[in-house]
């Protein structure tokens, strides 16, 4: 197939059958690598918090294990090749946007419900504010590498 073994890479075909470009090519080894890293720090946290205190804030830290499945959900479908790891992508990417959002402006707002921070609360600010920025770097990238015709 035309095309495999180049920095553009090949994903096949999007839902309409116009050709795509690789997510994990080029710029989408970083954001897999940064995906990949948040869905092992955020499932750690998410589990510690879980396990050694979860009666204590039950919500944030629910949260915060709901954010760690989505960026796992990320990391999985923006890696893989395939249609459905692209409509994976766009459904686990377009959710964090939303969560860190939503999650960031109720941490805010009650603050005593996020003893502890999480990775979407006061949107990111624990970890430099890069989950909010992520989600939407992540969607203009999955909007640049959709098709090509």
């Amino acid at each position: 197939m035309a095309g495999d073994g180049g920095s553009r890479g090949s994903a096949g075909q999007d839902g309409a059958g116009r050709p795509t470009r690789s997510t994990r090519a080029g710029a989408g080894k970083v954001l897999v690598a940064l995906y990949a890293t948040f869905a092992v720090a955020a499932t750690s946290r998410a589990g510690y918090q879980l396990l050694a205190k979860g009666d204590e804030a039950p919500l944030a830290y629910g949260l915060s294990a709901l954010a760690a499945v989505v960026y796992v959900l990320a990391t999985v479908g923006l890696a893989v090749d395939r249609p459905w790891a692209r409509r994976l992508a766009w459904l686990a990417v377009g959710t964090e946007a939303a969560g860190v959002l939503l999650v960031g402006t109720y941490s805010l707002l009650r603050p005593q419900d996020f003893p502890d921070p999480t990775v979407w609360s006061d949107y990111g600010l624990g970890y430099l504010l890069v989950p909010l920025v992520l989600p939407f770097v992540g969607l203009w990238w999955l909007r640049r590498t959709r098709g090509t015709a």
